[in-house]
């Protein structure tokens, strides 16, 4: 049977509301997105023929403030999956403590078969699909798989011609100079690894002594590695997607990875030169093979459903912390065999909330129009997942809970709450 990453995050919803104890009406709330938009982007391509792309918007929730979340662009994008990340990052948003709801979008595309020009008139013509269902006030976009910077400003540029004014704070993951934050690029990385150094401090792990096997070399994989590196950790593992062979490699050295090695024969769609890396010492290995290296630590930090019933049993046995750097790597099966080892994980919507935190900081230096150093935004974000991590690992002990269950039960109650004070349900 087929994946389907929103009906996972509904069973995950469903259980911690059984544990809540949620009225009915709630859980018919929080259960389905609020809104979704489908809707097709004809597209002159270069060459002069005309394309039909499928874009989506979901916003799942907002009742505690403008819907957040990324625009992805990705092959067989569909409904389901935007459905489900929309859904997280509710979760995300109220478990860090930002005053946001939880939204995505995405595009059926492959950007490996689009010239920039072909992915401008894709980004203006999303926006023109939504302009009067998003802005700053409604739905913030911001940058996911393969949208960057330049994107956001394109898109920025597009809702601002629309509506004739400057409106900077509807889109964020933009540009420094062009409204954005000093230290967005680097806020998911560093994000996850604020967590997974919190939790040794809690677990009397010291850091400098563990090893760490990571999935993915984009951007949040890439700047978790370097925080982690800088802190004294080793890394051995790291994997990336290889577009050619349609499949992905692990590239592993014993004596460590050089993530700055790795980046120089890294092309500008994130794949690692396998010849290359050969040169340079590294093992080229099966995609899945970050799960079974003998570490300590292991960092998903790719795509949905990485760990999961098959998977699971791959994973090291000195494996100790699980920090999830991607959204929804670890289905409920594999969450069973995980609790039975006693693995502790920092569940994904806490540990890679650096990102939509640092983007709220984007949202309010736009409004202020004065921006921040990058020292006081990594502070700032520091603080907050900080917080949040310590929240939640306090509800783990209390409640005697799984990490993951104990993260939802602090998110989920605080939007439920909002939402029985704003009137849409009864407790």
């Amino acid at each position: 049977m087929a994946f389907n990453p929103f009906e996972m995050a509904q069973k995950q919803f469903d259980r911690v509301a059984d544990q809540l104890n949620l009225s009915s009406s709630i859980r018919a709330l929080l259960r389905e997105p609020m809104r979704e938009y489908a809707f097709t982007l004809p597209i002159r391509m270069d060459d002069g023929s005309m394309r039909v792309f499928k874009g989506y918007r979901v916003q799942h929730n907002d009742g505690r403030g403008p819907c957040k979340g990324g625009i992805r662009f990705a092959p067989n994008e569909t409904i389901d999956t935007v459905r489900a990340l929309a859904t997280w990052m509710t979760w995300k948003c109220a478990v860090v403590d930002i005053p946001l709801g939880g939204g995505k979008g995405g595009i059926d595309c492959d950007t490996h078969e689009l010239s920039m020009t072909e992915q401008e008139r894709l980004c203006r013509a999303w926006v023109r699909a939504l302009s009067s269902e998003v802005g700053p006030v409604q739905d913030v976009p911001a940058p996911d798989m393969n949208t960057r910077g330049y994107h956001m400003i394109w898109m920025l540029d597009e809702y601002e011609a629309i509506h004739r004014g400057k409106f900077p704070g509807f889109i964020t993951g933009k540009p420094v100079g062009s409204g954005g934050s000093l230290g967005r690029t680097e806020a998911t990385g560093y994000g996850v690894i604020c967590t997974l150094n919190e939790a040794c401090k809690t677990l009397g792990i010291d850091i400098t002594k563990t090893r760490a096997s990571i999935q993915g070399f984009g951007n949040v994989a890439y700047y978790a590695c370097e925080r982690y590196l800088k802190l004294g950790g080793k890394l051995i593992c790291v994997s990336c997607w290889d577009n050619a062979d349609k499949k992905s490699y692990c590239f592993k050295r014993e004596s460590g990875v050089d993530i700055v090695e790795l980046k120089k024969i890294t092309n500008e769609h994130g794949e690692i030169d396998k010849v290359a890396a050969k040169g340079l010492g590294y093992e080229i290995l099966p995609g899945d093979a970050w799960l079974e290296q003998d570490v300590d630590i292991l960092v998903p930090a790719a795509l949905e459903n990485q760990i999961n019933a098959e998977t699971v049993n791959k994973i090291g046995k000195n494996v100790k912390i699980i920090a999830e750097g991607a959204n929804g790597p670890t289905t409920p099966e594999a969450d069973e065999v995980i609790k039975a080892r006693g693995i502790y994980v920092i569940p994904d919507f806490l540990c890679n909330a650096g990102g939509v935190t640092c983007s709220y900081f984007e949202q309010v230096q736009c409004n202020m129009n004065y921006f921040w150093e990058k020292d006081e935004v990594l502070s700032k974000l520091d603080q907050k997942m900080s917080a949040a991590y310590h929240a939640v690992h306090q509800m783990h002990v209390d409640k005697g809970v799984y990490m993951r269950d104990a993260a939802y039960m602090i998110a989920i109650d605080r939007v439920a709450k909002a939402c029985v004070a704003r009137g849409w349900a009864m407790n």
